[in-house]
């Protein structure tokens, strides 16, 4: 039981910390709206994210920003019942950081029908620039990279393991 409490209060950190940086770039810090050079390869901007990551899938219409929403909350519950289920520790923080971010972004849908995106850092990769994110998009990000370490580490362990049996 104590596993899913530390597991809830990564969640609620996350969407507190991403609804509070929203909040101050949508009511101060970009009132009026600019571009805050913060380093040459960063500026703090306001743009909406209609779509998914890297603004795939774009939403245009209402029924296009409910399918977004519905599939995050399915998303969302399945890491959840996976959370759950597990007591390996990277695990719980990792799929602790993606939902709290998944529920943030989605909190900013349910709002405004889009993303409150504001980091811009200037990366250019074949041509294509790196799109702005948020705190919500940082954890998800950061949930997952995690979540592949884990299974690199539970992969090598479990090989290292039958390597010792044969």
């Amino acid at each position: 039981m104590t596993r899913l409490f530390y597991a809830f209060l990564i969640v609620l950190l996350i969407i507190g910390l991403d609804q509070t940086s929203k909040a101050w770039i949508l009511y101060d810090l970009m009132n009026p709206p600019r571009v805050i050079p913060i380093f040459p390869f960063l500026d703090i901007i306001l743009t909406w994210n209609k779509g998914v990551g890297f603004g795939l899938l774009k939403a245009h219409t209402f029924w296009g920003t409910f399918g977004l929403i519905f599939m995050a909350l399915i998303i969302s519950i399945g890491l959840g019942i996976w959370l759950s289920r597990t007591t390996d520790k990277l695990l719980l923080i990792a799929l602790s950081l993606i939902i709290g971010g998944a529920i943030g972004n989605i909190i900013d849908r349910l709002r405004f029908g889009a993303v409150v995106d504001f980091i811009y850092v200037h990366v250019y990769i074949l041509g294509y620039h790196f799109p702005a994110f948020n705190v919500a998009d940082s954890s998800i990000t950061v949930g997952v990279c995690l979540l592949l370490l884990e299974s690199y580490m539970r992969k090598k362990s479990e090989t290292g393991l039958s390597s010792h049996h044969s």
